[in-house]
């Protein structure tokens, strides 16, 4: 099963591929940038391509995506929240399960802990995947920590679903 975890964002949406197996395995990481030269419109249509692409190539059982829950910053909350809206149709479309999960949910999950600062995350995320170095930039990183939490809540999801 590939999980593919968004970490959503106008100028930087961080995506990661996870093989959910015996042991995880990264599969693909990257950052969709946009121009911030260009209007939303325009910026939201290059993400929507990009993850349409990534979907394609990728071909996700389950695309996780981080919850937005607070921003200082309005106009970056509602940027966010369309680019979620975005790669939530763009999953829903190429037949794959949605899930969302807070940033808490997941620094619990990947970390031990909900209160993890980025750098905690980063450095869990390398070891649970081995890797030699850490994610870069720290939007990489976050959303192969979204799909590692969806990853962990697995078994947790298919009692819940044996039980109804």
């Amino acid at each position: 099963m590939f999980v593919l975890g968004i970490d959503p964002g106008l100028s930087r949406c961080g995506y990661g591929c996870v093989e959910h197996g015996r042991k995880p395995r990264a599969v693909a990481a990257g950052v969709i940038r946009t121009d911030p030269d260009l209007d939303r419109p325009a910026r939201l249509a290059e993400v929507q391509r990009e993850v349409r692409a990534l979907i394609s190539e990728l071909s996700p059982d389950v695309v996780a995506v981080e919850r937005v829950l607070f921003q200082h910053n309005a106009l970056t909350a509602m940027s966010v929240g369309m680019v979620s809206g975005i790669v939530m149709v763009e999953a829903v479309s190429a037949g794959c399960s949605v899930v969302e999960y807070s940033p808490n949910e997941v620094k619990q999950a990947v970390a031990g802990w909900g209160g993890a600062d980025k750098e905690e995350v980063s450095q869990m995320v390398q070891t649970l995947l081995g890797m030699p170095e850490r994610l870069k930039p720290a939007d990489v990183a976050d959303a192969v920590a979204v799909a590692l939490c969806h990853v962990a809540h697995i078994p947790s999801r298919r009692v819940a679903g044996a039980r109804r």
